[in-house]
């Protein structure tokens, strides 16, 4: 497997440091607001990796952080007349119900910030003691000089990020490009060994992956927008406090654009989650974001999902046969496929491709195509609910009844009455000439105690 890794700017064979286990931290939601496509696309992408990595039978142990300590957040507290907590833990709840809609797996860790409090100030501590952070006025910097491979990441020489950096009002670095690890905060503020305040967003995540997977970790992954100054901090702080390296592989999804300009709720033009699962399904969001490779940028339109929902339709509505569980699919063209375009930098466009070409085979009567069809898709986070009918296919289906039976019929429920009538008078024949001609549809009746439903198999 390869995967590229935004450090090295290299496509790199993916070896992890235990075999067959894997470490892996995704930088998680600020939870202040309704989560947005751009954010469907970060958590599908490193959902289908974790899918993936377990599919190809490594023990994974997936964290995903929750940062409910912010300034935003407590902007949004005073604005509302609440506590930073009722705020955090009302928008959280929003996002987990978002990325379970979009049937993202849970991640096995999801630490909250506040809760991991003492391994950051643990952190703080460490690397003021060793010189590479200082304390100013109740605040705690971060003295970037002081870690030579600063800007390796972003590949930002320390004289370029020099030019543009300013201490603002208020601060007391000794130099512009010095960040904050510990911020002064005496009215939300958390007790520490330099007076009441809160962490700086990067430590949060050194904190976190250190507790929960420790001091260095296969992959981590998370936007783009986090390369600088997230993750470039990350390392700076996590390196200079623990003594090796943290990250053996750094992943970057793209953006999902609108007019050629990033989604973000700062530029406004950001479609939330629930404001897009009213007009499509988690199927057609998931198949517009993996139709394109995980690192290009996506452009969003109504067009681009509509097609994308034109598409997984196809997909999901291929001719269906039973499971075959006895099928051994790694013997299968397809299924060696698949994993050679996923074990290419996770390439989903061209896996998406096979999925075509086993519902074509499905659709041609190939018995076993549906088998290999169902399981690599539900490697990609696909799920095959029951199929349903479009109105045109539903007259079409009727009509289909109609002329098989001699009989003018307008409506299913009209055949499945005429059916029950059948039935009643033990007119088996007409029953199951009924029974016959909708299963050359893929149409079959359910009988119950509260009468007799249809639905396509």
């Amino acid at each position: 497997m390869k995967l590229h890794n935004s450090y090295t700017n290299k496509v790199e064979d993916f070896k992890p440091i235990e075999e067959n286990k894997v470490k892996m931290y995704v930088c998680g939601p600020t939870v202040y607001d309704f989560a947005h496509l751009g954010h469907a696309r970060c958590y599908i992408t490193w959902d289908v990796l974790y899918r993936y990595l377990k599919f190809k039978g490594y023990d994974v142990t997936y964290c995903r952080n929750v940062t409910d300590v912010d300034d935003k957040i407590l902007k949004k507290a005073e604005k509302e007349n609440k506590t930073p907590e009722e705020v955090s833990q009302y928008w959280y709840k929003a996002f987990a119900e978002s990325m379970k809609a979009l049937n993202t797996l849970k991640p096995d860790i999801e630490p909250f910030a506040t809760k991991t409090l003492g391994e950051m100030i643990s952190i703080v501590k460490d690397l003021i003691n060793k010189g590479f952070a200082y304390e100013a006025d109740g605040d705690v910097y971060f003295r970037v000089k002081k870690f030579p491979q600063y800007g390796s990441l972003s590949k930002q020489p320390i004289d370029q990020l020099e030019s543009g950096a300013r201490i603002e009002v208020g601060e007391y670095k000794e130099d512009p490009l010095d960040f904050a690890l510990w911020k002064k905060d005496e009215k939300f503020g958390y007790k520490s060994p330099w007076g009441a305040g809160r962490p700086g967003w990067h430590i949060e995540c050194s904190a976190m992956s250190r507790k929960y997977l420790g001091k260095t970790i296969d992959i981590h992954a998370g936007g783009a927008d986090l390369i600088f100054p997230h993750h470039e901090n990350e390392i700076a702080q996590s390196e200079c406090a623990n003594g090796c390296k943290f990250v053996n592989y750094w992943l970057h999804n793209g953006f999902v654009t609108i007019n050629k300009e990033k989604m973000s709720k700062s530029l406004g033009n950001f479609l939330t989650i629930d404001e897009l699962l009213k007009k499509y399904d988690a199927n057609t969001i998931r198949f517009f974001i993996l139709t394109n490779h995980y690192r290009m940028p996506v452009e969003f339109s109504d067009e681009a999902l509509s097609s994308a929902q034109a598409g997984v339709k196809r997909m999901l509505n291929a001719k269906r046969t039973k499971i075959n569980e006895d099928l051994d699919i790694t013997q299968t063209d397809e299924y060696k496929q698949f994993v050679e375009a996923m074990d290419d930098d996770l390439n989903t466009s061209k896996a998406m491709a096979v999925l075509f070409e086993l519902t074509n085979k499905a659709n041609k009567d190939d018995k076993n195509a549906f088998t290999v069809l169902y399981k690599l898709a539900s490697v990609l986070g696909f799920t095959f609910e029951k199929p349903t009918l479009s109105e045109e296919e539903l007259k079409q289906a009727v009509k289909h009844v109609s002329e098989k039976l001699g009989k003018d019929f307008n409506s299913m429920e009209e055949i499945i009455a005429f059916r029950k009538e059948a039935r009643d008078a033990k007119n088996w024949d007409i029953a199951d000439k009924i029974r016959i001609a909708l299963d050359e549809i893929n149409i079959v009746l359910k009988d119950s105690k509260e009468g007799t439903l249809w639905e396509v198999k």
